[in-house]
């Protein structure tokens, strides 16, 4: 890998040749036509990893000459600074977390350089003695010297790979690490975390007990006097006690910020009393919690948040949660990380299950046409298969979701079937109809088709399954 100075002044060039375009003139974007807009923005970004790039290289040299060894004359210390993060900071007027970052993937850059100098990547093992210190991500440095990834994704894909541990080697993380490399493509930077994250938890299944634990002594509940009078509360919580209290914040506020708008008529009349409720979105959620506090354990619950009580739905295949201890793990609906088939058994303990049966391609039981509104029990099921709204890139948990009838019901004389449902939030479910993008259904995956004229999309996108309860099924289905 070399970074040389003549791709560093022509990713400068680049840059600043675009950048003096735009700023001689603001309106000769909106001059632009759709496809030449966006491959503006392309060539940008483009420039803009190369330099990221660059200043990750110097990031790195800064920390080199910064080394504790050296002591008050090592860089960083002599110009005044107390760790070369700062002064990374400084010189590039970036965040905290910026200034980390380029600190970060510059020693992988650097680690790029000695394992070109050292031999084949696969042959590095810091149990021998290299001097590579991190040998695992060397290809996701070597992905940033060339502009295929940016400093922030590289990030990303460290911070969710983690490092080696009990039942994880370098060379497992090093495949991983080429993997989501190869699935990159038009990723951006949470989805390679998330991305990164779920392969961590794939191949350190044993180690999601303790993770599940480390999040929940990390809680806290604070309080801050402002001195304008005011209290702020800030509440720190791991994913089933956030599972809990998200059900309780959507069913106070979720006709004000988008949530699903097909609900049955008592929901209906209750959205409509948000709806125009002259308080806020953040006053209404504030009396909410407020209420409940006030009355405690005493409230009838359905009365504030609406027909049904607030409870952490769970998703486990039935092997999990049928061998027990150790086996496996669940998913809490509508949060991404798994949890330990312990915590699982507590839940069901108290709560019961509902069995929602797939076929071999993902797909559920169906129910007929009798009825154009899904079901309860059949939004059940499409939430454990889908995760959440399926249009891609969308994060939107399934309780902001509404599902559509893939086949219209209308205009296809589309079945409520759940082979026939898709689960999408307001706002793509919208976009769908109005801007006539269609759904196909091939062989049990599900693919967004867009209409003609659009500058970016042309061919049909994959809308893969967000759910890590349905993939874990299907690993058992095929093994």
């Amino acid at each position: 890998m070399t970074l040389s100075v003549d791709i560093f002044v022509a990713s400068l060039d680049a840059a600043l040749s675009a950048n003096a375009r735009l700023a001689a003139e603001a309106t000769a974007a909106r001059a632009l036509g759709d496809a030449e807009l966006m491959d503006a923005q392309r060539s940008v970004a483009d420039a803009r990893r190369h330099l990221d790039a660059c200043a990750s290289v110097l990031a790195g040299e800064v920390v080199r000459r910064s080394q504790p060894e050296a002591g008050l004359s090592g860089l960083a210390r002599k110009e005044g600074f107390r760790t070369p993060e700062a002064l990374v900071r400084h010189t590039t007027g970036s965040s905290n977390r910026e200034a980390t970052t380029l600190v970060r993937v510059g020693a992988m850059l650097n680690d790029v350089e000695l394992a070109a100098n050292r031999g084949p990547v696969d042959d590095l093992d810091p149990a021998e003695g290299t001097d590579v210190a991190e040998p695992w991500l060397v290809s996701v440095g070597a992905a940033v010297a060339t502009g295929a990834l940016s400093p922030a994704s590289a990030e990303a894909i460290r911070a969710g790979l983690g490092e080696p541990g009990p039942g994880v080697e370098v060379g497992a993380l090093m495949d991983a690490a080429n993997r989501i490399i190869g699935a990159s493509g038009e990723q951006n930077t949470d989805s390679l975390f998330r991305m990164a994250r779920d392969v961590r938890d794939a191949l350190d299944a044993a180690g999601i007990a303790e993770r599940e634990r480390a999040r929940r002594d990390r809680r806290a509940f604070r309080r801050y006097r402002q001195p304008d009078g005011m209290t702020r509360y800030t509440w720190d919580l791991d994913p089933e006690s956030a599972s809990l209290v998200d059900g309780i914040y959507d069913q106070i506020t979720f006709p004000r910020r988008g949530g699903p708008r097909f609900v049955d008529e008592e929901e209906r009349v209750r959205a409509a009393t948000i709806l125009d409720d002259p308080r806020t979105t953040e006053q209404l959620a504030s009396d909410g919690f407020l209420s409940l506090l006030t009355i405690a354990l005493d409230a009838d619950v359905t009365s504030i948040v609406g027909t049904r009580s607030p409870a952490v739905r769970m998703l486990v295949t039935e092997t999990a949660l049928t061998n027990g201890r150790g086996s496996g793990s669940g998913h809490i609906e509508g949060q991404p990380d798994p949890v330990s088939v312990e915590t699982v058994q507590r839940i069901v303990c108290t709560s019961g299950t509902v069995t929602i049966v797939f076929d071999e391609r993902g797909q559920a039981i169906d129910v007929g046409r009798e009825q154009r509104l899904f079901t309860r029990r059949q939004r059940m099921g499409l939430a454990a298969r889908d995760g959440g709204c399926r249009w891609p890139g969308c994060e939107r948990p399934p309780s902001w979701t509404e599902a559509h009838h893939i086949r219209h019901w209308r205009r296809d004389s589309g079945r409520t079937d759940l082979d026939n449902g898709i689960l999408l939030c307001r706002h793509h479910h919208v976009l769908l109809h109005d801007n006539r993008w269609e759904i196909r259904v091939n062989d049990g995956e599900y693919w967004l088709i867009p209409p003609a004229g659009l500058a970016i999309t042309h061919e049909p996108c994959l809308m893969p399954s967000r759910s890590a309860a349905l993939r874990d099924l299907l690993e058992i289905a095929a093994s």
